[in-house]
């Protein structure tokens, strides 16, 4: 009986518990300063995000490997309500005059996308 519910522990760890963390590496182009990515960011957050279960905060490494990179770390409660949220932004970026688009203009005149990863988070 032990080793059946340690299998089952195996199996499915934790799944339903978990936030997700969705981190985009990011370069800013030299014209854009922190304190100006940080303020799309916060419009993101106030105009968008919340809408859309979705909170962002930007994170600036001291000790790193790269220190020329900053990091978006955004957070949803679940990896089904970003993929909602992600579809969402995809959708609406269709459409030119969308609140998403406007914002995906100003990010990248100010930024470019290194590197993309999700993380389950306990």
């Amino acid at each position: 009986m032990k080793k059946l519910l340690a299998l089952a522990l195996l199996a499915f760890p934790f799944s339903a518990s978990a936030d997700h963390m969705d981190v985009i590496q990011v370069n800013l182009k030299e014209n854009c300063t922190l304190q100006t990515y940080v303020a799309i960011k916060d419009d993101f957050n106030n105009q968008w995000g919340k809408n859309h279960g979705y909170r962002a905060e930007i994170t600036v490494p001291i000790q790193s490997q790269d220190l020329a990179s900053v990091f978006w770390v955004g957070r949803s409660a679940d990896a089904a309500s970003y993929g909602k949220a992600w579809d969402a932004w995809r959708t609406e970026l269709m459409d030119p005059s969308s609140l998403a688009s406007k914002l995906n203009a100003r990010f990248t005149k100010c930024s470019d996308n290194v590197s993309r990863s999700g993380w389950d988070v306990y």
